[in-house]
């Protein structure tokens, strides 16, 4: 790819990036972040498979930021990894997903390296945000 098309693919993600990071997200660039991070995970963590889809901007992202900002119980940490631009780094968090079909945008919530709650593309495109953040409210209330 030429080196224009990979600074436009920058500028183009940058806010789509900094949505999650202002709300207090960790980003995890690279196989070697993802593997450290997963390898003294303790707690509960929200991890956010990022996408440049409609659906990650209007509800994924939305949907994350608000239930950990406004939710009573909430994850110790907060991660995330961006689906066609950091595709090492997403590779490697989706080997820890078992059982689990690769999905972007999609959000799991581990408890150490364990997945305890998945939310998938399926449930999130076309379902409304209140729904998604239910869903992930219940999830935190319950393993949080």
């Amino acid at each position: 790819m030429s080196m224009a098309y990979e600074e436009y693919m920058r500028q183009l993600v940058t806010p789509m990036r900094q949505e999650l990071t202002q709300a207090g997200f960790n980003e995890l660039d690279t196989e070697e972040e993802v593997v450290n991070y997963m390898e003294h995970a303790d707690g509960t963590t929200l991890v956010v498979i990022n996408s440049v889809c409609g659906c990650a901007a209007g509800l994924a992202r939305p949907a994350a930021t608000q239930s950990v900002m406004n939710n009573e119980k909430t994850p110790d940490h907060l991660v995330t990894v961006f689906a066609g631009q950091d595709k090492e780094a997403t590779a490697k968090m989706r080997e820890y997903f078992e059982g689990y079909e690769p999905s972007s945008p999609s959000m799991a919530l581990l408890k150490g390296k364990k997945v305890v709650h998945f939310i998938p593309r399926e449930e999130i495109e076309d379902h409304d945000i209140s729904s998604i953040i239910s869903n992930l409210s219940t999830a935190f209330n319950e393993h949080c």
